[in-house]
């Protein structure tokens, strides 16, 4: 089958590769056949040698696709099943499972992070499929008749759309709140929708970039405050009168954007942080002076995607796919990747196969 592996940072280290087929390895296990992939921001930061990781290893961590063959023990999904892979697996019967942090699951991991699980593939081998597959009812037959823009938003549910939802139920947005959202990529965005979703009243997205400010408004961004550092702080406590906001959506992991995230908290605001953190130091006196709350971390994303999200994109309620503002195939992974490095694209999806 083909596979995305990365062999080192820039365009020439991402590269398609024909490994041995995945295959069914433990009866827990699944076989999906990749329909729709697509290429994270986290990835980025290995792209660009700024983490590390492991020369050999196959790339991405969301995906949508079409059982193929399960194994003796899985009951959850049959062969012919449309289903989103959510890039953390788990086992869905543990009590960090049954609370609802499948990401945290001790018997789970992450797609992409070993060397032979990642998403950008042909096939993926699914471990504890049961606790880890959402089956989209209606199986492939109804699959077949989905248009290419509801393909696009059901992909998004197996990251972005769940993991800015995770930053906005971390933040605990209320209805009536102002909340702002930091970050302009595709989960900062899923991040404004998402507030929405919630009730929000005022949605304050950070952006600097007007094809990502035009989308937030889309998703129901009320302000938009292209300033970074102490002139956005500024304007961010202008508009919500001197006091902060109620709510923080921290969807970047720099140590900027927390630091922002701190200086525009009112006292007794939360923080919700999903961005993956990058030399980032909490400090205590700020949290505590200020009664200021902090969550987050990795999405639990078929906790959200059963709880709602699911059913909200099935029914045409909500459009998360509009991240995605370029497609590629396999053939152009390393195009696909540069397009996201380079911002010419929000979220680059990657086209498969056929369903």
């Amino acid at each position: 089958m083909k596979a995305v592996i990365f062999e080192g940072s820039g365009q020439e280290g991402v590269t398609l590769r024909e490994v041995p087929k995945a295959g069914i390895e433990e009866p827990t296990d699944a076989l999906i056949r990749v329909v729709r992939a697509c290429v994270c921001g986290s990835d980025l930061w290995y792209y660009r040698g700024l983490t590390d990781k492991k020369a050999g290893s196959t790339l991405g961590h969301e995906a949508i696709g079409v059982v193929e063959e399960v194994g003796p023990e899985v009951h959850g999904a049959r062969p012919g099943d449309f289903v989103i892979v959510p890039f953390p697996f788990s086992c869905g019967t543990c009590p960090v499972c049954r609370a609802g942090f499948e990401s945290g699951c001790p018997r789970g991991g992450f797609f992409g992070s070993d060397p032979g699980m990642g998403c950008q593939a042909e096939y993926l081998r699914v471990p504890l499929a049961d606790g880890t597959l959402v089956v989209v009812p209606g199986g492939s037959e109804r699959a077949r008749g989905f248009s290419e823009e509801m393909l696009d938003d059901l992909l998004t549910l197996s990251d972005v759309m769940a993991t800015g939802y995770h930053a906005a139920a971390s933040a605990e947005v209320r209805q009536g709140d102002t909340a702002v959202v930091i970050g302009d990529g595709a989960v900062g965005l899923c991040g404004v929708l998402a507030a929405r979703l919630r009730g929000a009243d005022r949605i304050v997205a950070m952006s600097r970039h007007e094809d990502r400010q035009r989308l937030a408004e889309a998703f129901g961004a009320t302000d938009i405050i292209p300033e970074r550092g102490q002139e956005g702080v500024d304007r961010v406590m202008e508009l919500t009168g001197g006091y902060g906001a109620d709510a923080i959506l921290e969807c970047v992991g720099s140590a900027q954007a927390f630091q922002t995230a701190l200086d525009i908290a009112r006292p007794g605001a939360i923080i919700g942080r999903v961005g993956v953190p990058h030399d980032v130091t909490i400090p205590p006196d700020r949290t505590f002076y200020k009664n200021i709350g902090l969550r987050g971390g990795s999405a639990p994303v078929r906790s959200y995607d059963l709880g709602g999200l699911l059913d909200q994109v099935l029914q045409g309620q909500i459009h998360p796919g509009r991240v995605f503002t370029a497609s590629f195939d396999l053939d152009h992974i390393g195009q696909a990747y540069e397009a996201m490095d380079r911002r010419q694209a929000i979220k680059s999806l990657i086209r498969v196969s056929e369903v």
